[in-house]
């Protein structure tokens, strides 16, 4: 039976890179296509930080499918209807913010998955599996493979937990926020800081004893990105939409300031 393959699963087991494309501003589903085009693996749609609704979102997950670039949506809060309605939506995977213990991991999983990994309730016809009437018994298990669990490690508490929070069943990525770390840890905006490197040494340690992937949101400075990733880093939240918009912007008008009259 065909599925629309998730293109970040496959390039996480190949032991790749998978780049992320935040999307806060764009509403428009031509911002799937341009994430592909621009050498992206999965699109970070924000619920929880932009004022992105369910529609917007649904819209953009939809075109991503059908560009081969993997729609993750940011949900904003941990209740079962975020996840379950923009999963049933487009989406092929959930971000959870704010996960501190296992117990709020296996939540996430419980939200996301059908049984018997989760307790996801089935709403019909997937996107995923193009509306097909699958059977039951066989659509489960395949948009389960292909549904991505990633939940986000944002302050002390949640590094000193990242052991059993990768232990649980289902969990895929532990994705450190590292914006969020880096204030609740007293040292704002300091994303070199040796205490970072220690809590992305522990998610990292973690992710390898329980075969999950470790990921990192919020380090956008080339020279510490590249330390991370050659720390072990694999889920890559590269940027937005809206800090390329303004990089390229101001980068235009600078040049174009400069010329002589």
């Amino acid at each position: 039976m065909d599925v629309i393959p998730n293109h970040t699963k496959r390039c996480l087991a190949a032991g790749g890179l998978a780049l992320g494309f935040g999307v806060r501003q764009s509403r428009t589903v031509d911002v799937a296509a341009i994430a592909r085009g621009c050498d992206f693996d999965w699109l970070f749609i924000d619920m929880e930080h932009s004022s992105t609704d369910l529609d917007a979102a649904a819209q953009i997950a939809m075109a991503a499918l059908a560009v081969g670039i993997t729609p993750l949506v940011r949900v904003p809060g941990p209740e079962h209807h975020h996840a379950s309605r923009i999963l049933d939506t487009g989406a092929q995977g959930i971000v959870l913010p704010h996960v501190d213990t296992p117990q709020e991991a296996a939540r996430a999983v419980s939200h996301c998955k059908y049984p018997p990994v989760g307790h996801r309730s089935i709403g019909g016809p997937q996107p995923q599996l193009g509306f097909r009437p699958v059977p039951i018994g066989e659509a489960m298990p395949l948009v389960n493979e292909e549904t991505l669990v990633v939940v986000m490690l944002e302050t002390p508490k949640a590094i000193a937990n990242a052991g059993e929070i990768a232990a649980v069943n289902g969990v895929d990525v532990l994705l450190v926020g590292t914006n969020d770390l880096c204030a609740e840890m007293g040292i704002p905006g300091k994303f070199a800081d040796v205490k970072v490197e220690e809590a992305y040494q522990k998610v990292i340690g973690a992710c390898k004893d329980h075969g999950k992937i470790p990921g990192m949101g919020g380090v956008y400075e080339p020279p510490v990105m590249e330390r991370y990733i050659q720390l072990g880093m694999r889920f890559i939240l590269s940027g937005s939409d809206l800090s390329f918009m303004m990089a390229a912007a101001r980068e235009r008008a600078n040049v174009l300031r400069a010329i002589k009259l």
